[in-house]
């Protein structure tokens, strides 16, 4: 494999981290609320701070620490004040402000109370009627911002996902081929006379024999581990083959590139993910050498037929495997350009390159894992299908261009995941499945396209669904936007469109 792995690098958690500034939306006025909406129902009556205060029983300075949020008030004590000022309790504890300028006040308070505001050490400002309404809808905007930058930050390593996107730009601008990885991969070949085609697990065997190490198969492998290679005892622990042959190989052939290409301790997570990558691309070229693998694509060229499937039947390798191994050869010795996406059902890139133009979605550092693909694109396409086995094609108008994609579904043992691999539509001549007459239109990011749910079903169920968002840990990128953080509104609202008691 060749495009960048997002397994599991990890979450950053900080003490500072400041929680999104929001308005209240629960069933529980808070007391900012609740003392918001007393001082604008007071000062609408005309009455004073002292005179509503004696009148009750208390302190001026008490009913303004009630006022200003700063003191919870006893039930009896709201009713006192509810009566004097004639209007209902429950109109006291509403959980909405009484008016925007309300709403503002009640949003800067809240972040000048976060701890992460506390420990810059600076003065809070003081929230009062002197306070012009342009100041402070200023300032909470930019507490806001700075709350969802931090979040942001705080949510996923962010020198991770940067190293991602440098990453994934080395690679385009190689066009995803890598000349000394593949001499390395050719050399291991020669030096067991290996006479071509597809790699047995026999030749793998000899392969770490040629270096001196054991390959050795075991069920108690640590669980966060994929392989463990000892250095000193010269074996390399692999887990029992129970998923396939394919996937034993791979494993074995990482491992074995971890010392072909004389790798160190990474000092970084960028060092990290570039090892990653490289014994990715290293165990592709040894199940698929290059010679060979360029020789069955030309005369696939020649026939107007390249079809992925017929890499991966003829290799005996994953499609995914056979996928990345396309991109590796297809622009230096095809001069086909192209692109490749592995993406969750729900639309969610967790991996991807691109040389082609095509224009995937990116959040502010730059970084496409953990996106959310439009869904008229290929890849989200081919859950729709009624045969989930069958390759799917089509044609895609994008605001980059038209490309011509083939995606097929990738059970595992997380799920179903789409595989896709598309080419620009003047290189389409050359790919098997170019006559399929399936068509889409994205207008992405146009919110209209796919990040709004079509207006009936919005005004529908705006406001009265709750989902559970299943949250993608693992993924370099900060979680995708939205109400609740990577769910898509449509799908629920679909959902509960289709349930709902006619």
């Amino acid at each position: 494999m060749t495009s960048v792995d997002t397994a599991n690098p990890g979450r950053l958690t900080s003490p500072h981290a400041p929680e999104p500034v929001k308005e209240q939306t629960g069933t529980s006025p808070d007391a900012l609320t609740i003392g918001r909406r007393l001082r604008h129902t007071r000062q609408e009556g005309g009455r004073t701070l002292g005179d509503v205060a004696e009148a009750v029983g208390m302190s001026a300075s008490a009913l303004s620490l009630i006022e200003n949020g700063k003191r919870e008030p006893r039930l009896s004590v709201l009713t006192a004040l509810a009566e004097e000022l004639g209007t209902d309790l429950s109109t006291l504890l509403s959980t909405a402000p009484p008016n925007r300028r309300a709403a503002l006040e009640i949003r800067l308070e809240r972040a000048q109370r976060q701890p992460s505001y506390e420990a810059l050490g600076l003065p809070k400002v003081k929230i009062g009627p002197r306070l012009p309404s342009e100041a402070l809808e200023a300032l909470v905007g930019m507490h806001e911002a700075m709350a969802s930058a931090q979040a942001d930050r705080a949510a996923t390593p962010e020198h991770a996902r940067r190293a991602n996107a440098e990453l994934r730009d080395r690679m385009r601008a190689a066009d995803n081929y890598f000349g000394d990885i593949e001499a390395a991969a050719g050399d291991l070949l020669k030096s067991i006379n290996h006479p071509g085609g597809p790699i047995s697990r026999a030749a793998v065997d000899r392969l770490a024999g040629h270096l001196g190490f054991k390959l050795v198969h075991t069920s108690d492998l640590p669980g966060s581990t994929r392989t463990v290679t000892d250095l000193h005892n010269k074996r390399i622990y692999l887990p029992q083959p129970e998923a396939g042959q394919h996937d034993s190989r791979s494993l074995a052939l990482h491992a074995v590139g971890h010392l072909v290409l004389g790798h160190q301790v990474p000092a970084d997570y960028a060092e990290f993910l570039s090892q990653r990558v490289e014994i990715n691309y290293f165990a592709a070229a040894l199940l698929m050498p290059e010679g060979e693998t360029v020789d069955f694509l030309r005369r696939a060229m020649e026939e107007k037929d390249i079809a992925i499937e017929d890499l991966r039947d003829a290799y005996a390798v994953s499609y995914e495997t056979a996928a990345h191994r396309f991109t590796n050869l297809a622009t230096r010795h095809l001069g086909l350009p192209v692109h490749f996406m592995r993406i969750s059902q729900d639309g969610v890139i967790y991996k991807a390159y691109e040389n082609d133009g095509v224009q995937f979605p990116v959040d502010p550092a730059g970084a496409i894992e953990g996106q959310r693909v439009c869904r008229a694109w290929t890849a989200r396409r081919v859950f729709e299908q009624p045969d989930l086995s069958q390759a799917f094609q089509s044609y895609t108008d994008t605001r980059s261009g038209t490309y011509w994609c083939t995606a097929v579904v990738d059970r595992t043992h997380d799920g179903l995941f789409a595989v896709n691999v598309g080419v620009p539509y003047q290189h389409v001549k050359w790919m098997r499945g170019r006559e399929t007459t399936e068509r889409a239109t994205s207008r992405c990011p146009d919110p209209s396209c796919c990040t709004q749910p079509p207006t009936d079903l919005a005004s529908r169920w705006t406001g009265q669904a709750w989902p559970s968002a299943r949250v993608h840990s693992h993924l370099l990128a900060a979680m995708p936007p939205g109400v609740f953080p990577g769910v898509d509104d449509t799908e629920v609202y679909r959902f509960l469109e289709r349930h709902a008691p006619s």
